[in-house]
């Protein structure tokens, strides 16, 4: 398991499939067509859960706001069609990536063990990653309340 880029370090490049906001079917994104451009990475565990759907609202209900500031993706290890269902069940205006060979979540060292119930297994850590127009983390949002996410996203691109 690789540790999480730290405030300042580069983050990891990706390419990876993306689905929804301004993508078409079948696109790939990797960090590096993003640069000019803050960028929000949040990683969450899986569509349409409790906690998840919780921050993924939060972020379009906030959406007006983040866009004019930042482009945010989502990226968990559903494949596209999964997130394709998700997007279109809560009318998500931002894309999502998929990451299912997990090299991402596993750059970006959100790829853990948890424990649910005494039962250990590996999961994604629902994290968040701020980054400046070079590709430099400026935050990072360790374990975030879905809750308390959208509000912690704007104050870190204030």
């Amino acid at each position: 398991m690789s540790t999480p880029p730290s405030i300042g370090s580069k983050a990891p490049d990706f390419d990876l499939p993306v689905v929804g906001g301004e993508y078409a079917e079948g696109a790939r994104v990797s960090l590096s067509d993003l640069r000019g451009s803050k960028v929000v990475l949040y990683f969450y565990p899986k569509d349409d859960t409790p906690g998840c759907t919780t921050q993924a609202c939060g972020i379009r209900d906030a959406w007006g706001e983040i866009s004019a500031k930042a482009k945010v993706f989502g990226i968990s290890i559903d494949p596209p069609a999964k997130h394709a269902k998700f997007i279109a069940k809560y009318d998500l205006p931002f894309p999502l990536l998929s990451d299912e060979d997990q090299s991402m979540v596993s750059a970006y060292g959100v790829w853990v063990e948890k424990s649910m119930y005494g039962k250990k297994y590996m999961g994604t850590e629902r994290t968040t990653f701020v980054l400046d127009e070079e590709g430099a983390v400026t935050a990072v949002f360790p374990k975030v309340k879905p809750a308390a996410h959208v509000d912690l996203v704007l104050e870190a691109l204030a």
